[in-house]
């Protein structure tokens, strides 16, 4: 079925509503029955929250609309969320919950794929303040952790020792250890040092009736559980025969470690069940040695399936981990980030990635040569320790946003959304091949695509699926496959989790894979250690077996389209800004911190949900439903919008290639379309009107520099127009850019003769030097921005100088703005006006091959990105598009027998990449070309903080500058006689405002040696 058919076949389908969620619900599922929590308990229990914790109790709509989902398809909005600052809050709010028969769900980094980390009434948020390493023990190998600790603190403290924590899952970087236990997560490595449950020591626990106790893997004791014990020895038969079954099954609890064999270990036991047994407040895990000397292999097959025929071969050499990796999750990534992006790869059309580790790399290269020889690949590659295989491993960690979206198709150019629900199924290893030609066929059958990766090894396969969850008939056909698939996995020995646990995705599917018996055997647990239901219900288990199906409570199909309104396009959306913000799953790589990566700024300075850009679509898509946020433009959006800088570095760093900056701006528009707007996007979103002005009119720039530069009147100003007093004003700049290059006979209107147009061979290639008719004589057009023109025309007047130093004949059009403050302030109507005067200025020199060079990064980035979605109908916009390069860019095409460049030799720069040449353009080309000049260069991974007119902005002062504060400054502290680097006219001034340290463009510090 293609993609617009089945957007059509499921539209328009009845829904029908739970009144305690406000969530559909297809016509033949049945509803939830869970009672209704009582208003008057809910006021009861909050007011005593906050008159009893040290921690905050936060009931805002916002703050509810953002914690009312995970990484899953469901929305349960909480009463309020609570952040603990200590074991005596936890206890406190168990207490509370018992008292006020409120339900309790623990929730660490909000990175649970099954809707496990969502609830009706408290939801605990251990990561912002219980987040701690408290004890490392290197001689016991151990380590005690708070649940809210994230897995990369544990393996930073560890490293030190040469220990880390064995599992490590793609999320490691912002998920809690406490969720880990929750979910009993596995990695990559599981194949080596085994689950979450494989590597506890003890865990400090507070069950559902209010018992606090140590479960430990070291004794046998089960008196802390009365009447545990003996539920279990009445059914060894019943767990013997279908639990325990392979590594990876662990749907449902896991009781085969109570059992004698395996030494009553209910710390084991405890790890798995969701939060729905206990509250952890502690956690003790067992540490491991880090591989000295880790080789990766890649070994190439036809395709996924046969790879998965040659697992059981593989495992027999022993590897540290084995991951499955499909060619098409590769071309999304090729896609996405640029072909450099993945390294070379061996023949094939998917692949297993081996890690093997000995005494050292050279014996680690002789294991993989060995395992390579032994496996039945096609081909194979061994990566040694370094950049391709970080590469290669980032991208098998990227697999849950990169799968968010199926590639694009003959019937969808843009792909479409992909969701979990069946992503973690698994199957002993040996039935990895046959298993999963079953369950390709079911997709095929049922018209569902999905990206299949995995952890291999460990017969895990991962897989998002273009599941038609917007309707009431699409989420039919969803439950139909998905209890297909169940059977499917069953038949083949499996477990419907592999280890994300079920929650709301598969409970209800247990009962293909468990026989009624061991069902009720749950509930009976689930009875002795919670029997009010109070933890986390609904999940797993219940003593009324009550719990929740698998089309209650989502997301998706109560959302409202939002058709596009003369704003953004959406293009890749289907013109659905509904679409769009769906477009974040909730994986949450914003909340990490990861080299090289600059999302998300505001989140690095605040620590705070709603400032980063997972919280912020999480908003965004509570607005689109409508059930607690009102609207769109409503001010709960407005509050999460405010601290975010605009900066796109989400556009690229997102693996499911959100764009808040974008969606920013559409919000604005919407917001302010025909009514008066905020003073500041006057000033500023107009701000090349105002420096327009001053430059060309004689004596206005000095007139004004010399009146702002009195401090009482520059305050005075600057709070009447909704700017931040504490911010100096940059000079303003007299005479312009234009008037300069016209005075030097570079202002062209129109290509030279010597150029012929063919806008024909422009639209087949990208590449500034591809255009036969200039050979002979090379051409560049030089497009200095409002900034450039205005505010600081060095670097436009240096990128003219080494480019004719190079050999280029430069040319220098009409002045034109590209609108990108107006794009900012969401004044988008007013942006595409400016873009269609720029494209009418910029389109004959594109048309005719000629290279477009930018200054300002920003700017650049407009025409580069912006521009295709806010003129997709112009005929001349990918042209211009495609010709707009970067100064670096184009000295790059320029052989390097024929470039005069400086020598760096002994130059130490101090490089801020500007975030939006980061996130549209990447940096690369510009590294490399300092990298070959011979400089030492120190590459900042961060925003600069000021953000064009973010920074300016009144209320946004104390957070621009938290933002320089994680990058910038440390970096222009540590190296107080670098050279600074800044291409970006924002990041200069930030610079010079908050460290007195002043800023090249590179054109001027490659100029100023030559």
């Amino acid at each position: 079925m293609a993609a617009q058919s089945r957007h059509q076949k499921w539209h328009n389908q009845p829904m029908s509503f739970h009144p305690l969620s406000s969530e559909p619900a297809t016509a033949s599922s049945p509803l939830p029955k869970r009672a209704d929590i009582r208003p008057r308990d809910v006021e009861a229990c909050y007011a005593h929250l906050v008159d009893v914790l040290d921690g905050e109790v936060d009931r805002t709509t916002g703050t509810r609309a953002r914690y009312s989902t995970d990484a899953g398809n469901y929305r349960v909005p909480p009463q309020f969320v609570v952040f603990p600052r200590s074991t005596e809050d936890v206890l406190a709010v168990c207490e509370a919950s018992r008292r006020f028969s409120i339900p309790l769900t623990n929730r660490g980094g909000g990175t649970s794929c099954a809707g496990n980390a969502c609830g009706p009434g408290i939801v605990i948020d251990f990561s912002r303040h219980l987040n701690r390493v408290l004890s490392i023990d290197p001689q016991a190998r151990t380590a005690v952790v708070e649940p809210g600790c994230v897995e990369s603190t544990l393996q930073e403290a560890a490293r030190k020792y040469g220990l880390r924590f064995g599992p490590d899952p793609s999320s490691q970087n912002r998920a809690t250890i406490g969720g880990m236990v929750g979910n009993n997560a596995c990695g990559p490595h599981a194949t080596a040092w085994g689950r979450t449950s494989d590597n506890i020591v003890s865990l400090d626990v507070i069950d559902g009736r209010g018992r606090r106790f140590t479960a430990s893997t070291s004794h046998s004791d089960l008196s802390q559980v009365p009447g545990l014990d003996t539920l279990i020895d009445s059914n060894l038969a019943l767990i013997r025969t279908e639990l325990g079954r392979f590594g990876r099954q662990v749907s449902g609890y896991s009781l085969e470690h109570l059992t004698p064999e395996k030494h009553r270990n209910l710390a084991a036991m405890l790890v798995g069940t969701e939060g729905t047994l206990t509250t952890i407040v502690s956690i003790t895990v067992k540490l491991v040695e880090i591989p000295r000397a880790p080789v990766l292999v890649a070994l190439g097959y036809p395709d996924m399936i046969a790879a998965a025929d040659d697992v059981p071969t593989i495992l027999r050499c022993e590897p540290l981990a084995v991951e499955g990796m499909d060619s098409r999750l590769v071309d999304v990534v090729r896609a996405h980030r640029g072909p450099g992006a993945v390294p070379a790869l061996p023949k094939g059309d998917g692949w297993l990635m081996c890690e093997v580790s000995a005494g050292s790399e050279e014996e680690s290269l002789a294991q993989a040569r060995r395992l390579a020889a032994a496996s039945h690949a096609v081909d194979a590659a061994v990566y040694p320790p370094g950049d391709d295989a970080t590469r290669l491993w980032r991208i098998r960690a990227d697999g849950a946003g990169l799968g968010g979206r199926t590639p694009p198709s003959e019937t969808s150019a843009t792909g479409e959304q992909a969701w979990p629900g069946f992503e973690d199924a698994a199957v002993p290893p040996d039935r990895l091949g046959a298993y999963l030609r079953d369950f390709t066929a079911l997709m095929d059958e049922y018209d569902i695509d999905g990206l299949l990766y995995g952890h291999f090894g460990d017969g895990c396969v991962h897989v998002r699926l273009n599941m038609p969850l917007e309707t009431g008939a699409g989420v039919a056909h969803s439950r139909r496959f998905l209890e297909e698939a169940a059977q499917v996995c069953a038949r083949h020995g499996g477990s419907v989790s592999g280890e994300h646990g079920d929650g709301r995705a598969r409970t209800e599917l247990l009962r293909f894979m468990y026989s009624p018996e061991l069902i009720d055997l749950f509930n009976n647990v689930k009875a002795l250690f919670d029997p009010d239901d109070l933890l986390n219900p609904g999940v797993l288990a219940s003593p009324t077996n009550q719990i929740d199906k698998l089309d209650d409570f989502l997301r998706r199909p109560r959302a409202r389209s939002l058709p596009a309104a003369g704003g953004f396009a959406f293009g890749e959306d289907h013109g659905d800004f509904t679409q769009a913000v769906h477009r974040c799953t909730g994986v949450g790589k914003c909340r990490a911190t990861i080299d090289g990566t600059f999302m998300c700024p505001s989140w690095k300075a605040s620590h705070l949900e709603k400032d980063v850009t997972r919280g912020r679509a999480r908003t965004l898509q509570d607005a689109a439903n409508g059930q607690l946020i009102q609207s769109i433009t409503s001010p709960e959006v407005l509050e999460a919008l405010d601290l975010c800088l605009s900066c796109k570095a989400c556009s690229s760093d997102c693996p499911a290639g959100v764009d808040m900056a974008r969606y920013r701006s559409e919000v604005f528009f919407r917001k302010y379309r025909g009514r008066l707007r905020p003073l500041s996007h006057y000033a500023l979103g107009r701000l090349p009107l105002w420096t327009g002005l001053s430059a060309r009119i004689p004596g206005a720039s000095a007139l004004t520099n010399a009146v702002m530069g009195v401090d009482a009147i520059r305050r005075a100003a600057f709070a009447l127009l909704g700017m931040d007093a504490r911010r100096p004003m940059p000079a303003l700049q007299s005479g312009t850019f234009q008037r300069w290059a016209r005075r030097r006979h570079l202002v062209a209107d129109a290509p030279p003769s010597a150029v012929p147009s063919s806008a024909e061979r422009l639209a087949e290639t990208a590449s500034p030097a591809s255009s036969s008719a200039s050979e002979a004589r090379r051409f560049a057009v030089v497009w200095a921005d409002s900034f450039s023109q205005t505010l600081d025309d060095r670097g436009a007047r240096a990128t003219v100088a080494v480019l004719r130093q190079n050999g280029f004949e430069v040319i220098i059009p009409p002045h034109a703005c590209c609108g990108l403050t107006w794009i900012t302030t969401g004044q988008l109507t007013g942006a595409k006006k400016k873009l269609t005067a720029l494209l009418d200025v910029l389109a004959p020199f594109a048309v005719a091959g000629i290279p477009i060079v930018g200054v300002e990064p920003s700017c650049t980035a407009v025409l580069r990105d912006d521009l295709l979605d806010l003129l997709p109908d112009d005929r001349r916009s990918v042209p211009v598009s495609r010709a707009v390069h970067t100064l670096a860019e184009v000295l790059a095409t320029v052989p390097k027998e024929e470039r005069v460049l400086p020598d760096l030799h002994g130059t130490t720069i101090v490089a801020q990449p500007h975030c939006h040449h980061h996130s549209v353009m990447t940096w690369s080309a510009d590294r490399a070309l300092l990298d070959s000049l011979g400089a030492t260069v120190v590459q900042l991974d961060g925003c600069c903080g000021l953000a064009g007119n973010f920074g300016m902005e009144k209320g946004h002062y104390d957070m621009s500058v938290e933002v320089a504060r994680t990058s910038l400054l440390p970096a222009l502290n540590a190296y107080p006689d670098a050279v600074y680097l800044a291409d970006g006219f924002s990041c200069r001034t930030q610079a010079q405002q908050l460290a007195d340290r002043g800023g090249m463009h590179l054109a001027s510090l490659l100029a100023s040696q030559i």
